[in-house]
C-alpha cells in the first residue's frame, strides 16, 4: 500500500466516528495535516494523474495522456517539468490564490520539477483578465514588493526551497522584433479574439490595444522557452494556456499538457468568485479566529467544494463525509467545523485550529445567547426607523455594503432570534426584509410570538447583535 493509501485508511476510520468530538477532530486534523508534506513519489503514474485530475476542471488533452507522460518521464529517470505563472499584482493574498499552489505542491511531492514564472514583463503589459478596461502596468518596484508578500503568505501551502524561480524578462527582454513577428505570423487573429472579455468589450463599443492582443502570445513564449511539460492555472486562463501549446508547436517542441483549476466561490454564497473587491474572501494573513469564523459563515452547499479545494482529503474521504450527511449520521455544523479547522491548521497549526474551534463553540453554539457575554447592541429608539441592511452596514458594520446584506438574506443567512427562558425561536428574514425598517420587522415578530421574549437578537451569518428598546 502507498503512503497516501495508509493515511487514507487511518482517516477513514476517524471519519466514521463522532465528529463533534474534539479528540476525534484533533486526530483527523493531525492525520490530514501530515499529508501536506507526504512523499507521493510511490504513487503509480495512473494514481498520480487521478489525484491531479480529481482537483482540476480540465486536464488537456486527457488524464490518460498525463499518466502516459508521467510514465515516459519516469522511464527516462526524470519528472515532468510543471509550470505555474505567478501574478505579481496583488498584495493581499486570499484562499482563492492558494488553489493552484496546493496542486502544484502535489506535483512537487510526486517528484516532478516545478518552475514558477514571475511575469515581470507580462505584468507591465497588463492582462485585462475580464475587466472592461486594460489593467494598469506595474513598475519593477511594485512587482518586487508584491512578489515578496505573495511568497510569504502562500508559504504554508508550498515548499519554496524546492522550486525554480524564473522571471520572463530573462527571455522576453531579448526577443527581437523579427522573432516576435515570426511567431505572430503563425497565430490567427481569430484565436486571440476568442476570449469572452475581448468580445464583450468589442460588442460594447470599447477598443482593444495591441499590447492586450500580444499578451497571450508573450505568456505562451514562456512555456516554449522553458520547454514545459505541464502548465497549471485557473480555468479563466485556459485560452492563454492553449496558446502556449500552439507557440510550443511553432518552436518545434512537444506541446504542454494543461491542468485548469476551479475559481472558488466566495464566502457570501452569492455565486461570485472569491475576491477582495466583493469582500467575500478569506485573507491568508487573517488570525486563526477570523479564518475559522469566516469559514463557518459559508452556506452548507460550499462545504464540499471548499474541502476539495483546500484540504488533502481524497475523493474517497469526501464521499464518506458527504454520504454521512445524506444519511443523517453527520450534522452539517460538525463537518463545517472540521473544514474550518483544516483551513486554520494549514495557516496557523493544529493547536491554533483547536483553540479557534473551542472559541467559536463557546461564543456561538451555547444554548442561550446571553451566555456569550458582551454583544454589540442596536437601540430601536435610535435606529428602528432605518432599514436592516443599513443597520448591518453602517451601524453594526457586519456587512461591507447593503447589497452584501441583501445577498446574505437571499442565502438565508439573515435571522431574527427571539429568546425566551434560554429557548430560541429563529426566523429567517427574506431579502425584502433587509430593506424594511428594523423596528417594523421586530414589531411584527414580537406580535406573533407566544409570550414576551426576554431577548431579541439580529444574526447575520456568524455575527450576532442584541436588539434593545
Amino acid at each position: 500500500m502507498t503512503r497516501l493509501g495508509e493515511s487514507v485508511q487511518r482517516a477513514r476510520a476517524l471519519l466514521t466516528q463522532d465528529l463533534s468530538s474534539d479528540s476525534v477532530v484533533r486526530q483527523l486534523l493531525e492525520e490530514t495535516g501530515t499529508r501536506r508534506y507526504l512523499d507521493l513519489s510511490d504513487l503509480s503514474p495512473a494514481e498520480q494523474a487521478r489525484l491531479i485530475a480529481g482537483r482540476a476542471v480540465d486536464v488537456l488533452p486527457s488524464r490518460d495522456t498525463l499518466a502516459e507522460r508521467i510514465e515516459a518521464a519516469r522511464s527516462g529517470g526524470r519528472g515532468l517539468h510543471v509550470k505555474l505563472g505567478i501574478d505579481p499584482t496583488a498584495t493581499d493574498v486570499h484562499l482563492g490564490h492558494a488553489v493552484p499552489i496546493i496542486v502544484l505542491s502535489r506535483f512537487q511531492r510526486m517528484g516532478h520539477d516545478v518552475t514558477l514564472i514571475i511575469g515581470d514583463v507580462t505584468a507591465k503589459i497588463g492582462d485585462p483578465s475580464g475587466r472592461s478596461t486594460e489593467r494598469p502596468a506595474l513598475t519593477d518596484g511594485d512587482i518586487a514588493r508584491n512578489l515578496a508578500g505573495y511568497r510569504e503568505q502562500v508559504r504554508p501551502f508550498f515548499d519554496f526551497e524546492r522550486v525554480s524561480f524564473r522571471h520572463n524578462s530573462e527571455w522576453l527582454g531579448a526577443v527581437t522584433l523579427p522573432k516576435l513577428i515570426g511567431v505572430l505570423a503563425q497565430v490567427p487573429a481569430s484565436s486571440l479574439l476568442q476570449r469572452d472579455d475581448f468580445r464583450t468589450r468589442l460588442d460594447g463599443g470599447h477598443g482593444l490595444t495591441m499590447s492586450e492582443l500580444i499578451y497571450p502570445v508573450a505568456m505562451a513564449i514562456d512555456s516554449a522557452e522553458i520547454d514545459a511539460d505541464v502548465e497549471l492555472g485557473g480555468v479563466d486562463q485556459l485560452l492563454n494556456m492553449q496558446m502556449g501549446r500552439r507557440v510550443m508547436e511553432i518552436y518545434g517542441l512537444t506541446p504542454q499538457l494543461i491542468v485548469t483549476m476551479p475559481l472558488i466561490e466566495g464566502t457570501d454564497g452569492s455565486g461570485a468568485k472569491m475576491s477582495k473587491s466583493k469582500g467575500n474572501y478569506v485573507p491568508l494573513a487573517a488570525t486563526a479566529e477570523d479564518v475559522f469564523g469566516k469559514i463557518m459563515s459559508i452556506p452548507d452547499r460550499l462545504m464540499e467544494p471548499y474541502l476539495r479545494a483546500w484540504t488533502e482529503w481524497t475523493d474517497e474521504e469526501l464521499a464518506a463525509a458527504t454520504g454521512r450527511l445524506a444519511d443523517g449520521s453527520l450534522h452539517p455544523m460538525d463537518l463545517k467545523k472540521v473544514l474550518a479547522g483544516e483551513v486554520v491548521a494549514v495557516l496557523h497549526g493544529t493547536e491554533a485550529a483547536m483553540a479557534a474551534r473551542a472559541g467559536f463553540t463557546a461564543q456561538f453554539s451555547r444554548r442561550s445567547f446571553t451566555d456569550v457575554g458582551t454583544l454589540p447592541e442596536v437601540d430601536l429608539g435610535e435606529h428602528g426607523g432605518e432599514g436592516i441592511a443599513t443597520v448591518l452596514t453602517k451601524i453594526l458594520e457586519f456587512t461591507p455594503s447593503a447589497s452584501a446584506a441583501r445577498r446574505l438574506a437571499k442565502q438565508k443567512g439573515l435571522r431574527l432570534v427571539l429568546q425566551t427562558g434560554g429557548e430560541q425561536d429563529s426566523a429567517v428574514l427574506a431579502e425584502a426584509d433587509a430593506l424594511r425598517p428594523l423596528g417594523e420587522v421586530v414589531a411584527e415578530h414580537l406580535a406573533a410570538a407566544t409570550g414576551t421574549p426576554d431577548g431579541v437578537f439580529l444574526k447575520a451569518g456568524r455575527k450576532l447583535a442584541q436588539v434593545r428598546g
